[in-house]
């Protein structure tokens, strides 16, 4: 790229930030060392520039930490690393996606199959639920222990009573084991259940969530289009495709 002289404010001006910002930027080697005048001021250039606008794609699509470590290893030429972060952001939005199909088709299984209501007394007791999932008693003590149900105790027996609001949780666990999921990613899911008041006030969440996940992935073409050019920019060219 050319030699033109920017200074530090040239290049926050365009995302909003303070020159302070940029010069930080730098020490934390997300800017390449920048040269110095003959009175110690800060000369920038347009590869500076193009850095920071790489930066700056990168948060939305890969979280801070992780684009400042994407940043680092580019700046001292580290690609293979550079590319094994990406490689994990994108990993990880695959995981999230596909948790969140598990936790959609789960939600919807439990809304068509109605799990039988408790009896009489609107309660049910921890054999009848068991015999209702095809479990044994000591997987949902086992549930209850990881935050999973919540049951609570007969005064007069101190046996495991289970509400509507139980039967529906334990359902939903069930479901969500059945599609291979530990019960470390389940117990937060269960938990959103039961904050949203039931299945379908958290179809609004679930509405939130997957838009959040295709705003993270068009994040992530537009960070790499960026990344492109600042690969290019150091030297580091993309190899062409063969042709066929």
């Amino acid at each position: 790229m050319g030699k033109k002289r920017l200074r530090p404010v040239d290049l926050a001006r365009e995302h909003g930030l303070s020159a302070q910002a940029v010069r930080n930027y730098e020490e934390q080697g997300i800017v390449p060392d920048s040269e110095r005048t003959p009175h110690g001021y800060r000369v920038y250039t347009p590869l500076h520039a193009r850095a920071l606008r790489t930066f700056v794609a990168l948060i939305p699509a890969h979280g801070h930490q992780m684009a400042t470590g994407i940043m680092r290893a580019l700046n001292t030429d580290d690609i293979d690393t550079a590319l094994a972060l990406l490689d994990e952001g994108h990993a990880q939005l695959l995981r999230d996606r596909q948790t969140l199909a598990a936790v959609d088709t789960a939600l919807r299984d439990l809304a068509s199959s109605e799990p039988q209501a408790p009896p009489r007394g609107g309660v049910t007791f921890i054999g009848g639920l068991a015999r209702q999932l095809g479990i044994g008693p000591a997987t949902l003590r086992k549930w209850e222990k990881a935050g999973l149900v919540e049951p609570h105790r007969d005064p007069d027996t101190g046996y495991r009573v289970y509400t509507t609001a139980d039967v529906r949780d334990a359902h939903l666990a069930h479901q969500l084991r059945r599609g291979g999921y530990l019960l470390r990613q389940i117990a937060p899911l269960i938990a959103q259940v039961r904050h949203a008041g039931g299945i379908e006030p958290l179809e609004s969440t679930l509405d939130g969530w997957h838009a959040r996940l295709t705003a993270r992935g068009l994040s992530m073409l537009t960070a790499a289009a960026e990344l492109s050019a600042y690969l290019e920019d150091r030297g580091h060219i993309p190899l062409a495709s063969s042709p066929a």
